[in-house]
């Protein structure tokens, strides 16, 4: 079957550890569903695993891709949850030897993916398969970052999102938005701060000072934005951070921290409950994603080079048929 697949790790060139092209298609375990790809969406996650991050040369050939909508072999359209922990907890993300699609198992750049079964979920009516591909892990990361994490106010809450045009920075805006936030965003350039305007938010210059103090700051960036984000928040404020592109090492003036009372809190994925929970509001609110590009499978190489760029706004797209 096609697929796009780390034949290796190269952290120095890692677009020399990508192949597209034919490969074995995955096994079916005990319990596990083989279905079809119509549409997966990219991630910095397939960068990394590409560089070796969290992926190792002997575990290669690994098809990459977390998202994915695809039919099953009975013809319904499905969305994919990426996580595979242990579903007997409550919350499978702090299982700590859980993974995600393409780092133990093959994940959803194929024509093909195998998943347990509870890993499926109907996908939405009246939406296309590339937007529902959105959902499962920037939307769903941003999702979980608002609400459980971030425990964004039910009425007059206000959020700051850090380094617009990202997978969940994107994402945040939008859901903040449906959730009836004000919505403040940080953007390198004033293309993208324009553009998280016409999502409804109000562009800030990168460290800039904003309007007023929020209740949540929604950070992907990490060390460059570190000492914004914390002089940003309000009383109790709640930093939530789910990845460090910028740097993983900032310093910290903590007088803020214990003065102001403020939480710093990591996040990763979300739920499939938490999943479950999305699709609805996205339904019930008809809310979409915002899609940068979209190519077909055969062409994922140059759908990672567009999200491996830092030009994509929104999600990068791959499609199969």
């Amino acid at each position: 079957m096609l697929a796009a697949y780390a034949r290796n790790v190269n952290p120095d060139d890692p677009f020399a550890a990508l192949s597209v092209g034919e490969i074995e298609p995955p096994a079916v375990p005990e319990d596990w569903t083989r279905v079809a790809l119509v549409a997966a969406s990219l991630n910095r996650h397939d960068l990394w695993s590409l560089a070796g991050v969290g992926l190792r040369a002997d575990q290669c050939p690994m098809i990459l891709g977390t998202d994915a909508v695809g039919r099953t072999e009975n013809g319904d359209e499905v969305v994919v949850y990426p996580v595979i922990g242990d579903a007997s907890l409550a919350d499978e993300t702090l299982d700590p030897k859980r993974t995600l699609l393409s780092e133990l198992h093959p994940g959803t750049l194929a024509e093909y993916v195998s998943v347990p079964e509870r890993n499926l979920l109907p996908a939405p009516k009246g939406w296309t398969a590339a937007e529902a591909a959105c959902l499962p892990t920037a939307y769903l990361t941003a999702w979980r970052m608002l609400t459980t994490r971030g425990r964004l106010p039910a009425a007059d809450g206000a959020v700051l999102v850090q380094g617009t045009g990202g997978g969940v920075a994107t994402a945040a805006i939008v859901l903040a938005k449906a959730l009836g936030a004000r919505v403040y965003a940080t953007g390198r350039s004033p293309e993208r701060r324009e553009k998280a305007a016409e999502l409804g938010a109000v562009p800030t210059e990168a460290g800039g000072r904003l309007p007023e103090r929020v209740d949540i700051v929604v950070d992907s960036v990490g060390e460059p934005v570190m000492e914004h984000s914390i002089k940003s928040l309000k009383p109790g404020g709640r930093l939530v951070i789910c990845g460090v592109t910028g740097g993983h090492a900032p310093r910290i003036d903590l007088r803020h921290v214990f003065f102001k009372q403020l939480e710093i809190l990591g996040s990763t994925m979300g739920t499939r409950d938490e999943l479950v929970e999305l699709l609805r509001f996205c339904a019930e609110r008809e809310v979409k994603p915002v899609i940068d590009s979209t190519y077909a499978l055969a062409d994922a190489e140059r759908a990672l080079r567009r999200l491996a760029s830092g030009e994509a706004f929104g999600k990068v797209i791959v499609t199969n048929g």
